[in-house]
């Protein structure tokens, strides 16, 4: 049997009827179970494997049949470009069961932030540095805003493990779990993850409760084909892209944002359609370039690692990392 049916009648109704979706798939299925039954997860699956679902239905399904009052889930991620791309997918899977989810980080204009203080969503998605803000602020009710917590679902985990950003999430964590008087559930989503059993311990910290692991079957963490190829120069390597992979929709990271820019002009004086992205584009300079590359076909978009995490750009062809990356996990 499937595990579908153990969500809220609710929301397989929404699930089938709304979303049109015949089934989920069998990673999203597999986690419903764990998830619903309170357990810490890493959930590992390959880029555009539907990790958000994974984690978010069975959250709202706990959501509804143990009848949570807001603000009941929050949604972390490590950079601001990924909550603007989850915001409006998130928003619709709440709305069409009657909940509410909200944006909060530091480009969100204060009146909306005003508003969410007022009246709390069921899930809010921000960054543990908007969360440090939000508990520090002699203007917030902290302890009346995290309340009600219940669920944190913390996405591109491998962002955060190992670093002083991820002891910092660690350090918000134990203090909200505090101001919420009980221990909040903890789900971890990666596609990169080399060593899932050591990062959920890592991010269960002092949890009592259940602690696990989800892989899909056969699938191995780090696994990739790889291709080495030397070029030389920047100007060589765009003959090699613009030439060699001729026809394909290709996404390749740069170290730096002049050499986008560089990358980019190369490629488009070889005749060949070049987008850019990187951190000093305005958000709407971004949001244009990404969404042009994922609706064509035989292009390149040329990026820093502020693209590098999970931005949905469709479906890609190849993706191409010039000179070394700089950590195993974000060449991964």
């Amino acid at each position: 049997m499937s595990n579908f049916e153990q969500l809220h009648p609710a929301l397989q109704h929404h699930v089938v009827n709304s979303l049109g979706w015949r089934e989920l798939r069998p990673f999203q299925d597999a986690v419903i179970p764990r998830i619903l039954a309170g357990e810490h997860l890493i959930g590992v699956a390959p880029t555009a494997g539907g990790k958000t679902e994974a984690a978010f239905f069975p959250t709202i399904s706990r959501m509804l049949t143990e009848g949570w009052p807001a603000l009941s889930t929050l949604y972390v991620c490590p950079i601001k470009a990924l909550l603007n791309n989850l915001d409006h997918r998130l928003q619709r899977y709440c709305r069409l069961v009657g909940r509410r989810s909200a944006l909060w980080h530091g480009d969100v204009a204060q009146t909306r932030r005003a508003q969410i203080l007022r009246d709390a969503p069921d899930c809010l998605l921000t960054t543990p540095e908007s969360l440090e803000v939000m508990l520090v602020s002699a203007r917030i009710d902290a302890r009346g805003l995290f309340g009600n917590l219940r669920v944190v679902i913390v996405d591109e985990i491998h962002a955060f493990a190992g670093d002083d950003r991820g002891w910092h999430l660690l350090s918000v964590l134990e203090r909200i779990s505090r101001l919420a008087g009980r221990e909040i559930q903890r789900i971890g989503l990666s596609a990169t993850v080399g060593n899932p059993p050591a990062l959920i311990d890592w991010l269960a910290g002092s949890c009592r409760g259940r602690r696990g692991v989800f892989l899909p079957l056969g699938q191995r963490p780090g696994d990739a084909d790889v291709t080495l190829d030397y070029t030389g120069s920047l100007e060589n390597a765009a003959i090699v892209i613009s030439r060699l992979h001729r026809g394909e929709k290709r996404l390749v990271f740069v170290d730096s944002r002049s050499r986008a820019e560089q990358l980019g002009a190369e490629l488009r004086q070889l005749e060949t359609t070049a987008l850019v992205t990187h951190s000093s584009l305005s958000q709407e300079q971004r949001r244009q370039a990404e969404e042009a590359f994922a609706s064509r076909e035989n292009c390149v978009i040329v990026a820093t690692s502020a693209l590098e995490l999970g931005v949905d750009v469709g479906d890609l062809d190849r993706v191409i990392q010039i000179d070394a990356p700089p950590t195993v996990s974000s060449f991964l």
